[in-house]
């Protein structure tokens, strides 16, 4: 039993967003930035401050990851100070000084995705490297200088950033089914993870002799105004493909919490079945 979703339409639409800097960057920190026009819904508006800034549930690695993405010359060793807190939404920036105990220096670089924000006219924003050492530091994990090297971590960050644009890719070829419903695109809202919490798919599969999954998040898109439930099965995929840094086979498909998920899960089923 595979848990790829090729057999999904191919003609997802990546949606796209306004990426504006908070205030002008040096020239060694450029922003890329694309207009999407006619889509009220992707852009930021001052009722909605509230709601994107909301506190949701995340994993420990990503807590505290996404607000904002600065120049990395400007974060590294820069004493914090009242004037670094973000108007957006009043909270200082992100801790990225190294642990007290730490054996090598981190990057403080952060990758933007190309995961639109809802309520935002920005892409979400990956951890840096120290920031998801700091955060795993805070959960209670603790390395022997011999475990990890600076190396392993940026292979890491790699790898968890690869990871999440191959289930946004994932999530936007069921979203196609609905593109005429919402031709603007979706965006991600918010997401949580669930280690812990097997999803029933995945205890059927290990009843007949498959692995369990090492992971497991739940996605909430926002689908032109409708939140959208993803699941998101995380399994062991073998080597590490060194070109893309992917080794997670990924199981993603809506929740079984309404009757549009049942009918696409039906419907995607039946294509499997028949192609």
């Amino acid at each position: 039993m595979g848990v790829s979703t090729s057999a999904l339409p191919n003609n997802a639409q990546t949606a796209s967003a306004t990426v504006t800097p908070q205030a002008t960057l040096p020239s060694e920190c450029p922003m890329h930035q694309a207009k999407k026009e006619g889509c009220p819904i992707h852009q930021a508006a001052a009722t909605t401050t509230s709601i994107e800034n909301a506190s949701y549930p995340v994993p420990a690695h990503q807590e505290r990851a996404y607000e904002y993405l600065e120049c990395p010359m400007k974060t590294a060793n820069k004493p914090q100070t009242e004037d670094d807190i973000d108007p957006s939404n009043m909270m200082p920036p992100p801790n990225q000084k190294p642990s007290p105990d730490q054996p090598f220096p981190l990057s403080v670089a952060r990758e933007e995705s190309s995961i639109p924000r809802t309520y935002s006219d920005k892409h979400w924003v990956y951890p840096s490297e120290q920031m998801f050492w700091n955060a795993m530091v805070k959960k209670g994990w603790r390395w022997r200088n011999e475990d990890i090297t600076a190396n392993d971590m940026s292979n890491i960050i790699k790898i968890h950033n690869q990871n999440n644009e191959q289930a946004w890719n994932e999530i936007l070829k069921w979203e196609a089914l609905h593109a005429k419903e919402c031709p603007c695109g979706p965006t991600l809202l918010r997401f949580g993870g669930k280690a812990k919490e097997y999803s029933p798919r995945a205890r059927i599969r290990s009843l007949i002799g498959y692995e369990l999954p090492f992971d497991r998040h739940d996605w909430i898109v926002n689908r032109c105004g409708r939140e959208v439930r993803y699941v998101i099965d995380y399994y062991d995929g073998g080597e590490i493909d060194k070109s893309t840094y992917q080794f997670t086979a990924l199981d993603v498909r809506p929740a079984l919490d309404s009757f549009s998920a049942v009918w696409d899960r039906m419907k995607v089923a039946w294509w499997r079945w028949t192609s």
